[in-house]
């Protein structure tokens, strides 16, 4: 299966422009939120150097974002980079898991391994990728038992129609604009 930067640029500006005024956008090293501003009539999930997994975790932190939060840039939050001790890891772990299990159920809908991202390899803490992992994976059912945030549902269907049933993009784009109508949580 063919996972095209184009394609996945194309599903989510299908399903969200309109909806949400929100695009999705290939940028440099580092991923970026940036809300509607002077530059730009659309909210931007920027993704990192063009990878499709990036895209699919950007997308997923976009899908927990509430209103408020997608006003502004990165969502109001401060990223600490790689190099985080065991407190400032923990931290970022506790933070993590819950739009990393909408990753690994975006990546499952359009046919990609998961890989967890614990981002430390030059940090003091050691690190317990499984423990990790198993946290996601928890996550990740607790998700699919009470349902998933509407956006983020909405965004797999779109993905699983495109990817796993093979709908052309407009169809598969029309499968999550119908999810998001009948979506009775707020988005």
């Amino acid at each position: 299966m063919t996972h095209r930067l184009e394609d996945i640029i194309a599903l989510f500006d299908g399903l969200f422009q309109e909806t949400y005024r929100t695009r999705l956008v290939r940028g440099g090293d580092d991923p970026l939120y940036l809300p509607a501003d002077a530059d730009s009539p659309w909210h931007r999930v920027i993704f990192a150097r063009g990878f499709f997994t990036s895209a699919l975790h950007e997308i997923s932190h976009w899908c927990i974002a509430g209103a408020k939060r997608r006003q502004l840039e990165d969502y109001g939050y401060w990223y600490l980079p790689d190099g985080r001790d065991v407190a400032q890891q923990r931290d970022f772990e506790a933070v993590e898991v819950a739009p990393q299990a909408l990753e690994l159920l975006f990546s499952r809908a359009c046919g990609l391994r998961f890989h967890v991202s614990v981002d430390n390899l030059d940090g003091d803490a050691v690190v317990d990728r499984e423990a990790f992992h198993a946290r996601v994976e928890a996550r990740a059912r607790r998700y699919e038992r009470e349902g998933l945030p509407s956006r983020a549902d909405a965004w797999r269907r779109t993905l699983a129609a495109f990817y796993d049933q093979g709908l052309p993009l407009c169809e598969a784009v029309a499968s999550g604009r119908a999810r998001l109508a009948a979506s009775p949580q707020p988005a």
